[in-house]
């Protein structure tokens, strides 16, 4: 398993990296990616911190911790510039909280992200089809959320990335122990948003991939 969209306490989620990888691990996953909730006012915080707990922690666990960041609810014409920060301040994996229903997510934020270059585009909401076929054409991966109120567009999203040809990418959006995917469950929210199980494998494939490029 790996998951490439989940919090600690560094934001609204319920533990220290410490022990956020170590529950993780003992589920046997193979690399989580901590992606805390940021703006301009905490980028400078979070990155470095989390960096430091990678450098500690990946030497002596099975389970790899990679150094993320979810931009979230950053006016659209603030992710460009953010994107670039946060990489510069050692992001290896830029998130962007994308136009979720649930949420009111400034119309605007899934094209910022993909103009930007992001890596993931979580929980995009209605994306319209001008969008997915950006994100195609940038191999940027749009998410299937395994969170509740984000997954409600998960079989929309599914629907749009194959018809653009946009990669997906399936996550937990983890905030506590009870949010972490399980193979099985994960699988069971892809196939609930139409996925075949062949499909699936690529998203996996795409997950392995975007792992063995940080």
């Amino acid at each position: 398993m790996i998951d490439l969209h989940t919090h600690t306490l560094f934001s609204d989620g319920a533990f220290v990296p410490s022990e956020h990888l170590r529950r993780v691990e003992a589920l046997g996953y193979e690399a989580i990616a901590i992606t805390d909730h940021a703006d301009s006012s905490n980028l400078h915080i979070l990155i470095p911190n989390i960096a430091l707990a990678a450098a500690d922690l990946n030497p002596v666990t099975k389970t790899r911790l990679i150094v993320g960041v979810e931009l979230t609810h950053v006016p659209p014409s603030l992710i460009k510039p953010l994107t670039k920060k946060a990489r510069e301040l050692g992001a290896q994996l830029v998130v962007v909280h994308g136009e979720t229903p649930v949420e009111p997510v400034l119309a605007g934020t899934n094209r910022a992200a993909i103009e930007a270059g992001v890596d993931i585009l979580a929980h995009p909401g209605f994306i319209n089809e001008e969008d997915a076929g950006l994100a195609a054409a940038n191999n940027i991966y749009l998410e299937l959320s395994g969170r509740k109120g984000h997954s409600l567009t998960n079989g929309y999203v599914a629907k749009m990335a194959a018809k653009t040809g946009a990669p997906l990418v399936l996550n937990a959006d983890a905030h506590n122990s009870g949010d972490f995917l399980s193979a099985e469950m994960a699988e069971t929210v892809a196939l609930g948003a139409g996925i075949s199980k062949k499909e699936y494998q690529k998203i996996r494939q795409n997950m392995k991939d975007i792992v063995s490029r940080v």
